[in-house]
C-alpha cells in the first residue's frame, strides 16, 4: 500500500512502478470526502498526517500487522502508531528516526525483505530446536516411567541419562540454530500475532516424535532384557542415537550442504556416545558395558527410525496456520 502526500498523478506513477497497482486500478484522493475511510484501497494520494493515522488504525482494527515507512517530520505520528515503524537513515529526519522502531542505514527497502527472511529463519530454528529438545526430553521421561512395565526396574542409570542429555542437547542443539532458511519461507503468509511459539501443531509434533523415540528405546531394551543381552547399555545407545538421528531429520534442507556444523556436531556426539560404551574410564563412570558388533549394528540400524519419524511427520502433518487478513 502507498500512502503519500503527493498529487494523485504522481502517486499513480510511483505505485505503478513499484507494482502496487495496475494501470487501471483506482487511486484515492484523500482531499475528497470520505476518501480515506476505506482501508482496502491500495494507493492514497494527498494524505494528511491525520489521515495516515486513520488508515493505519483501520488496518490494525482489521487484524493486520502494519509496517509503515517514512522519512519526513509529518510521518512521525504514523511511524509511531504502526506496529513496526521503518525510517530512512540517510535522508530521514531526526523526528522520523526517533519515532521509528527500525532505521534503514542504507535507505534500501530491500533490506526489510532480507531482515524479514532472517527473522523467519531464526524463528523457524527456535521452533526446530524446541521440537528436537522437547521430544527427546519427553522420550527420556517416558522410558524411565514405562521401562519397569517391560521388565527392567531401572531402564537407565542417572549418570547415563545425564550423559545422553549433554550429548544430544549440547552440540547438536546449538548447531540447529545455524540452519539456513527453508525454501519458500517468504512465500508463506505471516503467522498470527497471537500465535504462541509452541502453537501451530508444535506440541502435537513433539508428542508424535517422542512416541517413536520411546518405542525404539523400549523395544531394544525389552528384546535385549528377555534374551540375556546387555539391555541397559543397548537402551543407553538407542535413546541417544535415535535422538541424534532426529537432529539430522530436523534439518531445514535435507541433503544440502547448508549448515555442515550440524553434521559435525552429530558425528562428535555419536562418537562420545560410543566412547561411553568402549572406553574403560567412561564405562566405570556410566555403568555401561561394551556391545558386540552385531548388537551395535542392530541398535544403530533401528536408530534411523528417529530420522524417519521427523521427516514423515513433516509430510503427514504439515504446519497449518490460519490465513491472514487481506
Amino acid at each position: 500500500m502507498l500512502i503519500t502526500g503527493d498529487h494523485p498523478g504522481t502517486a499513480r506513477a510511483i505505485a505503478a512502478e513499484l507494482g502496487v497497482i495496475g494501470p487501471d486500478d483506482p487511486v484515492a484522493d484523500c482531499r475528497a470526502p470520505n476518501a480515506a475511510a476505506d482501508p482496502g484501497t491500495a494507493v492514497f494520494a494527498r494524505a494528511t498526517p491525520a489521515q495516515k493515522l486513520d488508515i493505519i488504525q483501520a488496518m490494525r482494527e482489521r487484524g493486520e500487522v502494519v509496517a509503515m515507512t517514512g522519512d519526513g517530520v509529518n510521518d512521525g505520528p504514523a511511524l509511531r502508531r504502526a506496529d513496526i515503524g521503518v525510517a530512512m537513515g540517510r535522508r530521514g529526519t531526526e523526528v522520523a528516526r526517533q519515532a521509528a522502531d527500525l532505521v534503514l542505514a542504507d535507505d534500501d527497502l530491500g533490506t526489510v525483505v532480507a531482515a524479514t527472511e532472517e527473522g523467519r529463519r531464526v524463528y523457524g530454528n527456535i521452533r526446530r530446536f524446541l521440537v528436537y529438545g522437547l521430544s527427546g526430553g519427553a522420550a527420556e521421561i517416558a522410558v524411565m516411567l514405562l521401562g519397569p512395565a517391560i521388565g527392567p526396574a531401572l531402564p537407565l542409570l542417572p549418570a547415563q541419562i545425564l550423559w545422553i542429555n549433554l550429548l544430544t542437547h549440547g552440540l547438536p542443539g546449538v548447531a540447529l540454530g545455524g540452519e539456513p532458511v527453508e525454501r519458500g519461507a517468504m512465500d508463506r503468509p505471516p503467522r498470527p500475532p497471537s500465535e504462541s511459539i509452541v502453537g501451530a501443531g508444535l506440541w502435537q509434533r513433539v508428542l508424535r516424535i517422542a512416541f517413536v523415540l520411546t518405542a525404539v528405546t523400549l523395544g531394544v531394551a525389552a528384546w535385549a532384557y528377555h534374551t540375556g543381552r546387555p539391555w541397559q547399555s543397548m537402551a543407553f545407545l538407542a535413546l541417544g542415537a535415535t535422538q541424534l538421528a532426529a537432529a539430522i531429520g530436523s534439518r531445514s534442507r535435507p541433503g544440502s550442504r547448508g549448515n555442515p556444523m550440524l553434521l559435525v556436531a552429530v558425528a562428535a556426539a555419536l562418537g562420545l556416545q560410543l566412547a561411553g560404551l568402549y572406553l574403560p574410564a567412561l564405562r566405570g563412570l556410566l555403568g555401561t558395558e561394551p556391545l558386540t558388533a552385531g548388537q551395535l549394528g542392530a541398535v544403530l540400524g533401528l536408530s534411523v527410525l528417529g530420522y524417519a519419524a521427523v521427516r514423515l511427520d513433516r509430510v503427514l502433518h504439515p504446519t497449518k496456520r490460519q490465513k491472514p487478513h487481506h
